[in-house]
């Protein structure tokens, strides 16, 4: 169900640069669109991500580290004799 226009206070259109002419709403598609009363501009914002995501050390697939847990034993030194 599409949302109500609703006027966003402060925005400044990209466009035409008027303050306060900016209205949002969300199209029954899911889609938010934000739209100037003054000049006409239209810019829909989707959830769908336009680009895929860049590839980095943090998100690549396939990391072949072991993550395995690993017990730490710690020994005494030698020099622990109480002298």
């Amino acid at each position: 169900m599409a949302s109500p226009k609703r006027f966003i206070a402060g925005a400044v259109c990209p466009r035409c640069a008027e303050m306060d002419k900016i209205t949002m709403f969300t199209t029954d598609a899911g889609d938010q669109v934000r739209e100037c009363v003054a000049c006409g501009y239209t810019d829909a914002l989707s959830d769908q991500p336009e680009a895929p995501e860049i590839e980095t050390r943090v998100n690549k697939k396939g990391n072949t580290d072991d993550h395995t847990v690993k017990q730490v034993v710690f020994f005494k030194s030698g020099s622990d004799s109480g002298e």
